[in-house]
């Protein structure tokens, strides 16, 4: 594992369900992650900013209220403004299969759907840690 990694765990717009993203921020501080959570209601831009400030290498996207095609690609868009494009994102919730395939052509490396068992998600931080 590698150790320093850091990870933003998010939940943007007006989701206020995080369950999900508390059991995922604590699964991966105890896989020896550093993890920052910034707790529910975020906006993009809030996101992006929080991101840049704690040089993070993920950030993870929690998001049950229907908004992922438009959040999670807006958050992309304003890390490659900000140039830091060098920030993983992944995301999970309840998202639609078929919406999976849209997300990850606008930027989303992973997308995680309940009943994810957390060693894919560890998996999966480990296959995009820079080396």
């Amino acid at each position: 594992m590698a150790k320093n990694t850091r990870i933003l765990m998010a939940k943007p717009g007006l989701d206020g369900h995080d369950r999900g993203a508390k059991y995922i921020a604590r699964a991966l501080k105890d896989h020896g992650y550093e993890v920052i959570y910034t707790g529910i209601r975020q906006t993009p831009e809030s996101i992006v900013q929080t991101a840049l400030q704690e040089d993070v290498d993920f950030v993870g996207l929690s998001l049950l209220s229907g908004a992922h095609n438009e959040l999670f690609p807006k958050i992309v868009e304003l890390l490659r403004e900000n140039e830091a494009e060098d920030i993983t994102v992944f995301g999970g919730g309840v998202i639609p299969e078929q919406d999976i395939p849209v997300l990850k052509e606008k930027g989303i490396k992973a997308v995680f759907t309940p009943g994810t068992p957390i060693d894919e998600v560890v998996e999966f931080i480990e296959e995009h840690t820079k080396k």
